[in-house]
């Protein structure tokens, strides 16, 4: 069960909360395809918070479905890279998130209890 919770932080890490509006250059926004192929999410701003809502999930066993999404708030912690935490409300699940990115590429990794921790590489498609 862990590890499900774990996958899908990972797969919806990039769904970010910022204290302050930020420009787009900082900002992962955009269409984003799984490295392995298997899912593609949506990364843009939902009330005051961003979200990666899953746009494609290729393999739904590990009950990630289209629509879900996941609620993060970070903050800036360098040159185009993101800390802070992630809400997964289909699991009501916090975990810890870092996200670093630049125009095409970017990487996210989620811990649940500090110990149990994913990345995940991603290719911007739009």
């Amino acid at each position: 069960m862990m590890k499900a919770r774990l996958r899908h932080a990972a797969l919806l890490a990039p769904v970010l909360l910022l204290a302050a509006p930020a420009g787009a250059k900082e900002l992962p926004l955009g269409l984003w395809a799984r490295g392995d192929g298997n899912a593609k999410v949506r990364i843009a701003p939902c009330g005051d918070a961003l979200c990666a809502t899953n746009t494609f999930i290729r393999d739904t066993s590990g009950g990630e479905a289209v629509g879900d999404k996941l609620v993060m708030r970070v903050k800036p912690a360098g040159e185009r890279k993101l800390t802070g935490s992630a809400f997964d409300p289909k699991r009501d699940n916090t975990y810890a998130i870092t996200i670093t990115f630049d125009d095409a590429r970017m990487k996210t990794r989620g811990c649940l209890l500090a110990v149990l921790c994913k990345s995940v590489s991603w290719q911007k498609i739009d």
